[in-house]
């Protein structure tokens, strides 16, 4: 099957070896992947901040960017969601990219989704001895509508041991913006995570979203805790 990689922006400029996996996880399903480099940012930190008009010209460029014949996959249910789900509120005055946004929305698919659902594959053949427990991020879970597709490909990979946390679906306290304008709550939400999935004893948090790992992550490397977060791809891709 062919299908484009859409790379969000976190990934792109902090974690490219997630998107490097992601693509290696593709075409172990036997997927052959297109990837657009003209790609850039969907818009979502935009619209949040309040700069629509800003984000309905990135709208613009990604409905251009991307084709609506063949499946669009990215690393990431926030970026995916925001996608489908808003874009028609800042092109509401731009009926020619509302009908494009029509049939794109479709075809836009979250990784662990795409390949549960869509491919019915739940086996790549990875290998990860570790035990870990599971982040739901915000948008992914409540918006994009993603839970139990991550954990069924995590059960599948050889020397795993995936145990839950308390609070799972509790906000990492990220948040786009929100994690620079409320530093204070956000470190305390952030705290809250990092303690939750020590209860566990895991070594790993495990996350289909970057932007949740690098809050994640500078809580637990400044606090020097023996835990540390990983994406869902870069597990999956140990094969």
């Amino acid at each position: 099957m062919d299908v484009q990689l859409f790379i969000p922006c976190y990934i792109d400029q902090f974690y490219p070896q997630t998107g490097f996996n992601t693509i290696k996880i593709l075409e172990k399903a036997g997927c052959t992947v297109h990837y657009n480099s003209k790609q850039t940012c969907c818009g979502q930190p935009a619209f949040n901040s309040g700069y629509w008009k800003e984000t309905a010209q990135l709208a613009e460029k990604f409905l251009t960017d991307f084709q609506p014949d063949m499946p669009i996959i990215s690393p990431s249910g926030s970026c995916s969601g925001f996608v489908i789900h808003h874009y028609q509120k800042v092109l509401s005055e731009r009926p020619d990219l509302l009908e494009r946004h029509t049939l794109i929305k479709n075809k836009i698919y979250e990784l662990s989704d795409f390949l549960v659902n869509v491919l019915k594959v739940e086996k790549l053949g990875a290998k990860f001895p570790h035990t870990v427990t599971f982040h739901d991020s915000c948008s992914a879970l409540r918006e994009y509508g993603i839970k139990d597709e991550p954990r069924q490909l995590l059960t599948q990979v050889e020397g795993l041991e995936l145990i839950e946390m308390p609070e799972s679906e509790t906000c990492c306290g990220f948040g786009g913006t929100f994690a620079v304008k409320n530093k204070a709550i956000s470190t305390a939400m952030a705290e809250k995570k990092a303690f939750n999935a020590l209860t566990t004893n895991a070594e790993f948090i495990v996350s289909t979203e970057a932007s949740c790992l690098m809050n994640i992550n500078g809580y637990c490397t400044k606090n020097k805790l023996p835990i540390k977060g990983i994406h869902l791809a870069d597990i999956l891709a140990n094969f």
